[in-house]
């Protein structure tokens, strides 16, 4: 089976040090992909590259077999993401945030109304962000990935801030979608208990290099647990 996503030998240089190094991973259609380390270790740089917010010093990004680099060969809104703490305008109700959006994108409202039934969010789609809980910030966030129905969303954090409730319901959402929608998840976090109950493929990146990628069934099967790989990720 041919990968949606494939990252071939990236890597990233900032005034001479070397972020990422010579990166490779593969996703395919309909995964749930945790990509996982520690604070420092490259996740977030990756990521930037693959959405085309920063150039690679060397390297390919490959989206349906498509260089995303090369001109006339990427389509920007076959990719959605939800990076950092999700922003949105507190004074203005979910639905007019997603508006802004869909504007931008030439999408139309009855595409909005999809996204917020899609995340339960169409009886308070008329109340203003700042009176929203957390939980329902980040399935705003969420709605404003899927706008322009991307084959991949990336995530990062999506669990952040959020009480045991809000990650029950964060992790019933990516698993409906996946399931629906026939969406591909690169899923961003370092909470190993929740990419282990999410994610049915992971890697694991450290100082700028994967030190591992597999499915999540081989890794479990093996004589070392998640938290192992993890660890040793880590130099601990």
């Amino acid at each position: 089976m041919e990968p949606i996503l494939e990252v071939k030998n990236l890597s990233k240089y900032y005034k001479n040090k070397k972020v990422i190094d010579n990166i490779n991973i593969k996703v395919f259609k309909g995964d749930i992909y945790g990509f996982i380390g520690p604070n420092g270790a490259g996740k977030t740089t990756t990521i930037k590259t693959i959405l085309r917010l920063l150039k690679p010093s060397s390297g390919e990004v490959f989206i349906d077999g498509k260089n995303v680099f090369k001109n006339g060969e990427n389509n920007p809104s076959d990719i959605g993401a939800m990076i950092d703490y999700p922003s949105f305008y507190n004074n203005l109700s979910g639905y007019k945030n997603l508006m802004l959006y869909a504007n931008v994108l030439n999408l139309s409202k009855e595409r909005v109304y999809e996204v917020l039934e899609l995340v339960k969010l169409m009886d308070d789609k008329d109340k203003k962000v700042s009176n929203y809980s957390m939980g329902m910030k980040q399935r705003l966030a969420v709605a404003r990935a899927f706008l322009s129905k991307p084959k991949i969303v990336i995530l990062d954090e999506p669990t952040n801030g959020l009480d045991p409730e809000g990650v029950r319901d964060m992790r019933n959402l990516i698993n409906k979608l996946a399931r629906e929608n026939d969406t591909t998840f690169i899923y961003c976090s370092h909470i190993l208990n929740e990419v282990q109950n999410i994610c049915n493929r992971v890697a694991m990146i450290n100082k700028g290099r994967i030190i591992i990628e597999d499915s999540m069934k081989n890794l479990l099967n093996s004589s070392n647990s998640l938290e192992d790989y993890f660890m040793k990720a880590v130099g601990l």
